[in-house]
């Protein structure tokens, strides 16, 4: 493990106030610990309350994993009976002098269930959100993880490709996302995607986030084509638009307007200016064409080991970008009941500008 991240973490804990932290499975604590576990109805709680050693609650049929972990974990395991689940709970948290503690929890995250174990193991805990410092630790990503990132669009890419070849007029939304998808394994993908493929066609790619129905592709459609891959645990998340057959001239003039508002978002980013300008570069270029009322939503997020994370790409965002920030630049334009272009693209920002990690042509993309 890089060791960095542990004494990272214990130094925003302390910037923010908090004597210990709790996650559970998700993103955080893979960062830290290099171990993946999946949400289900048994618990799984990582206790790191410096300077006690780092606790973890997990089932006995999990235990063996801990032998892959960064760090030295000290185990306390459970069966199946649920009974017996807070007083395993309860020795951990005791383990961790929790009692008494500024505990941080990831809000996001951290459920209603673990909640309840956490406040009766340790009653005189005070539990609060450590969104602060959480926000914080995997904001700016290393040369790795950005090599990752990298190899994730290039897979999403290679996927968007073998599925276009497939696209036909009659194909539902459906079996669109169900090629795309086959074809990011095929590409590389690790098996969990980053997110379910959004297919939105005709008048549904009007909606920034379609889910894919039963709808046909017809002739003069729009396609919104929203996928990603996942590569060592880092995602890629992309957005193309396609047109089907023949379309309406002004679908052509938005797609021109998309792809210029793209290009200065892109252009926008680099150290020390704000999320805030990358939104605003993007939308000046959709207002000045006229369709300022149809671009809804912001020009982008955060992008790491979680397809949503910070930073965020709204106007009044005042956070300053800074080396290994990674993000999206994905402006749009939406006609209600027409159709709609969307054209995304990943950044990393680096020690003089942007890099943009993803690199498909922007225009429409002809299918039919």
């Amino acid at each position: 493990m890089n060791p960095d991240r542990l004494s990272r973490l214990f130094e925003l804990m302390q910037n923010n106030g908090l004597d210990a932290l709790v996650l559970n499975p998700g993103p955080t604590l893979t960062y830290l610990t290099g171990l993946q576990f999946h949400l289900m109805e048994r618990p799984t709680l990582l206790v790191l309350a410096p300077p006690a050693a780092p606790v973890i609650v997990l089932p006995e049929l999990e235990k063996g994993k801990l032998a892959q972990a960064r760090f030295e974990l000290k185990p306390f395991t459970y069966g199946d009976n649920p009974a017996k689940w807070p007083d395993v709970i309860r020795a951990a948290c005791a383990d961790s002098r929790l009692s008494g503690k500024k505990v941080g929890l990831e809000p996001l995250r951290l459920r209603f269930m673990e909640l309840q174990y956490l406040m009766a193991a340790a009653p005189q805990a005070h539990f609060v959100s450590g969104e602060t410092a959480l926000d914080n630790l995997r904001i700016q990503k290393d040369a790795q993880e950005v090599e990752a990132m990298r190899k994730a669009a290039k897979i999403a890419e290679q996927g968007f490709l073998w599925m276009l070849e497939k696209v036909r007029i009659g194909m539902s939304e459906r079996e669109v996302a169900a090629e795309l998808s086959l074809a990011l394994l095929r590409a590389g993908s690790e098996p969990e995607l980053p997110f379910s493929p959004i297919i939105a066609s005709g008048p549904n790619s009007a909606n920034p986030h379609a889910v894919p129905s039963e709808r046909k592709l017809a002739a003069g459609d729009l396609v919104v084509v929203d996928w990603g891959a996942a590569y060592a645990g880092y995602y890629s998340d992309l957005t193309r638009t396609l047109a089907i057959g023949e379309v309406d001239p002004e679908f052509h003039r938005i797609a021109e307007v998309v792809a210029e508002a793209n290009a200065a978002g892109r252009a926008a980013g680099r150290p020390g200016t704000t999320a805030g300008a990358v939104d605003q570069a993007a939308r000046a270029v959709i207002t000045a064409a006229g369709y300022a009322e149809y671009f809804t939503h912001r020009t982008g997020h955060g992008l790491g080991m979680e397809t949503h994370e910070q930073p965020y790409m709204f106007g009044e965002n005042a956070l300053r970008l800074a080396e290994g920030m990674t993000y999206t630049v994905e402006p749009g334009i939406y006609l209600p009941g027409r159709g709609g272009v969307r054209i995304e693209d990943d950044m990393a920002v680096t020690a003089t500008g942007a890099e943009t990690l993803s690199s498909l042509p922007r225009e429409l993309y002809s299918a039919r």
